[in-house]
């Protein structure tokens, strides 16, 4: 029996789709005995050969003993159409099951070791679980937990992402990617940032709330390079190509500094900070802001505070220069001498020699215990403070 026609038509997927010929010689021999096997007569083992250049096929009936080994063998390949319609058949199945194999191992190799690379592709199926991506020569699942909070994906949006992981599996290559990763916001800047691609520029650190803010510290390699200029573009265009990839999030390029006072006064922009004093044995910064731009430098929920306590590797806690006045001024004179002060009164009020401004001396205390109560409002603030530096270091 030959096969001319089908070794051709092997020989040339073999090109088209880069699997060896042997792989699918191999696999179509095989097929070819589970058709020898179905045939009327047939020998419960046998082999098949083909030659690669003629297409011949040759079927060996095989007798074996009780251990396997093969104790007579004889040529009982089958003629007539029955065997080659089966043959055929046998083919077609094994040219579309090597050829879903050869492709995912291509994908798999294209895409094995590229973990930390950005990939675009088109929204292909969402559900609550999982996004699949169409990236033109595989599929990529961008996981529940790998997606932007709140981020709206449709069918056909073209979207970036960055490759988590490749692993091989029996159902072919899976590539999961991620939008929610760090890392995603530094391989965006890096496709607007040239001067990050060839070193010039270099991000030190990123810290990253998805769908919210993202702060990256930078720092130049050059001296005639502003880092912070170069990130962010002539009227940040360049950055606000990563917001909008991003569906508006916010993005803050911090200059890194080698005084830690100072970068975590610049990270905690866009508020102005007074003063910052540092524990190194602690690693702590205790950040004084005006009272006016307390809020802002502690930002939604602790969110600004949080964001520059990642980036600097610091405990960040914030107050108003007020409080700290306000905490002076009260200390000497406690609530409780303001308040028992006046408890005399009664024991002199008959004695005609008692001088006038002994009695009127209570009303002159009064503004010691406003004060006093304007600073119990200030510990109160602290103490505000001091629960969101809390909540900070935990996360």
């Amino acid at each position: 029996m030959k096969l001319d026609t089908m070794m051709e038509a092997i020989e040339v997927l073999a090109r088209e789709r880069g699997v060896a010929v042997d792989t699918i010689l191999d696999a179509f021999a095989n097929a070819l005995v589970a058709a020898y096997k179905r045939s009327p007569g047939a020998a419960e083992e046998a082999r098949v050969t083909i030659d690669p250049e003629s297409g011949a096929v040759i079927v060996y009936a095989q007798e074996l003993d009780e251990e396997g080994n093969v104790v007579t063998e004889w040529e009982d390949t089958p003629e007539g159409e029955a065997f080659g319609r089966i043959a055929a058949q046998s083919f077609k199945q094994v040219m579309q099951h090597k050829l879903r194999e050869a492709k995912r191992e291509h994908v798999f190799e294209m895409y094995d070791g590229r973990e930390g690379d950005l990939v675009t592709g088109l929204v292909q199926q969402v559900d609550y679980r999982s996004v699949i991506l169409d990236l033109g020569d595989a599929e990529a699942i961008l996981p529940g937990s790998e997606r932007i909070p709140f981020e709206r994906l449709e069918r056909g949006n073209r979207v970036k992402a960055l490759i988590l992981e490749v692993r091989n599996e029996a159902k072919g290559a899976q590539i999961v990617v991620s939008r929610s990763h760090p890392d995603l916001v530094r391989r965006l800047l890096e496709l607007e940032v040239p001067e990050l691609t060839d070193g010039t520029v270099e991000i030190v650190n990123i810290a990253r709330e998805p769908g919210h803010r993202t702060k990256i510290a930078v720092i130049s390699h050059d001296s005639n390079v502003d880092p912070k200029g170069a990130c962010v573009g002539a009227r940040g265009s360049r950055v606000r190509q990563v917001v909008n990839e991003l569906r508006g999030e916010k993005v803050d390029v911090v200059q890194w500094r080698d005084d830690t006072g100072q970068f975590i006064a610049e990270a905690l922009g866009p508020a102005k900070v007074k003063e910052v004093h540092i524990d190194e044995a602690t690693k702590t910064a205790d950040v004084v802001v005006s009272e006016h731009q307390l809020s802002l430098a502690i930002g939604k929920e602790g969110q600004n505070a949080r964001l520059a306590a990642r980036l600097s590797g610091y405990k960040v806690d914030i107050r108003s220069d007020t409080e700290g006045v306000e905490a002076v001024e009260a200390a000497p004179e406690p609530p409780s001498e303001a308040v028992e002060e006046p408890a005399p009164q009664e024991a002199v009020a008959d004695d005609a020699a008692v001088d006038e401004t002994a009695v009127e001396e209570p009303a002159a205390d009064a503004p010691v215990v406003e004060a006093l109560s304007e600073g119990d409002e200030a510990s109160d603030d602290e103490d505000t403070v001091a629960d969101v530096n809390e909540d900070d270091e935990s996360e």
